[in-house]
C-alpha cells in the first residue's frame, strides 16, 4: 500500500531576478509562476508553495510603447471625489516598487491564498536587498 505524498508549505526556497532591462509583463508572469509554485512537478492548487522571489532593479523595468504615458494607475481614499490616479511614468519615478508588485499581485489568486502568496514577493528599487542570509539563487530570466 502507498501512502499519498502531499506537498508542504516549507519547501520553498528563495530566488533572485534582476528587472534590469526586462518588460513589466513578461518579467510579472514568470515571478507568478514561481511564487504560485507551477514551475514544480509537485504542484498543489490549493497550498503555498512557490518560492520567495526577491527582484531587484525595480526603477530600471521597461515599457513597451507608449504605456508610460497611457497606462494609468488608480487608488480611492474613502472620501467623496478622492479618486486619485497617476501614470506610469509618475508612478515609477515615486515608486518602481509597486508598479511590479501591482503586476504580479494581479495574477495570483484572490483570496486567503492569494494573501499568503503576497508575503513571498520582495521588490527593490535599488541593486541592494537586506535577504543575503536566505542565500537567494540568481534566476536569469529570458
Amino acid at each position: 500500500m502507498h501512502k499519498t505524498y502531499v506537498p508542504k508549505e516549507t519547501d520553498a526556497r528563495w530566488v533572485l531576478i534582476d528587472a534590469e532591462g526586462h518588460t513589466l509583463g513578461r518579467l510579472a508572469t514568470q515571478i507568478a509562476t514561481l511564487i504560485r509554485g507551477k514551475h514544480r512537478p509537485d504542484f498543489t492548487p490549493n497550498v503555498a508553495m512557490g518560492d520567495f522571489v526577491v527582484v531587484i532593479n525595480a526603477d530600471k523595468v521597461v515599457l513597451t510603447g507608449n504605456k508610460l504615458d497611457q497606462k494609468v494607475y488608480t487608488r480611492y481614499t474613502g472620501y467623496q471625489g478622492g479618486l486619485k490616479t497617476e501614470t506610469a511614468r509618475v508612478a515609477l519615478g515615486k515608486h518602481p516598487e509597486r508598479v511590479i508588485e501591482h503586476a504580479v499581485f494581479g495574477m495570483l489568486p484572490k483570496g486567503r491564498l492569494g494573501r499568503a502568496l503576497h508575503t513571498r514577493l520582495k521588490v527593490y528599487s535599488g541593486s541592494q536587498h537586506p535577504h543575503v542570509a536566505q542565500q537567494p539563487v540568481k534566476l536569469e530570466i529570458k
